[in-house]
């Protein structure tokens, strides 16, 4: 079994879980109040600019065989889900520009920059948001809401472009020299970050 696969296989769980949180089933019914799903916006828009530093920061330490690939995932994180933000942010009265880090997020994404001093730490710190996401997306896929700004969300990590962004990272941590303790344990870490980020700031 690949190390990717091995992780996935001890993160399943908590996907589950966050599937069972109120965020996340609000989400898959298009029922969940706007003020959360606003507060949840201007979280995680905070949060991905963050990611983009962890995919450069990581760039600047990579293997040629990876550079590519991470100049390819900052780029997307930066053009495509930062504008998909921009724009459910317009619907849903997000500030964007006036959001504070909560605590879930401020501790996510200090967690992930200090992970990515280390490149193959890094990896494994950041695929539980990538992977976790594709995870998420398809399985809400298979009973959409009705309401178009929910559905559009999950269209976007439903999407097979997302999905291969997501296997070129399990790839990346593959081919790294991880030592596998270490990876399961910053795996770890980060699905348990990414639970706790669906607790939105009020």
């Amino acid at each position: 079994m690949s190390l990717s696969a091995h992780l996935e296989k001890l993160g399943r769980p908590l996907v589950d879980q966050q599937l069972a949180h109120p965020t996340v089933a609000g989400i898959a019914t298009g029922e969940l109040p706007e003020p959360i799903f606003r507060s949840w916006l201007e979280q995680d828009y905070l949060f991905l600019l963050d990611y983009v530093r962890v995919f450069s920061r990581l760039a600047w330490q990579a293997p040629a065989a990876h550079l590519g690939d991470l100049v390819d995932l900052a780029h997307a994180t930066f053009h495509d889900e930062l504008s998909l933000h921009r724009s459910l942010a317009a619907e849903f009265g997000a500030d964007l520009d006036g959001a504070v880090k909560g605590e879930p997020c401020r501790a996510y994404t200090a967690f992930l920059l200090d992970a990515a001093a280390s490149y193959t730490d890094g990896i494994a710190a950041l695929y539980p948001c990538m992977w976790g996401y594709s995870t998420l997306g398809k399985l809400l896929a298979e009973n959409l809401p009705e309401d178009p700004r929910y559905r559009r969300w999950i269209d976007t990590y439903s999407d097979p472009g997302f999905a291969a962004l997501t296997r070129r990272c399990a790839q990346m941590l593959d081919e790294s020299d991880a030592d596998p303790v270490r990876a399961e344990r910053f795996f770890l870490a980060g699905m348990r970050h990414e639970l706790a980020f669906w607790d939105v700031p009020a």
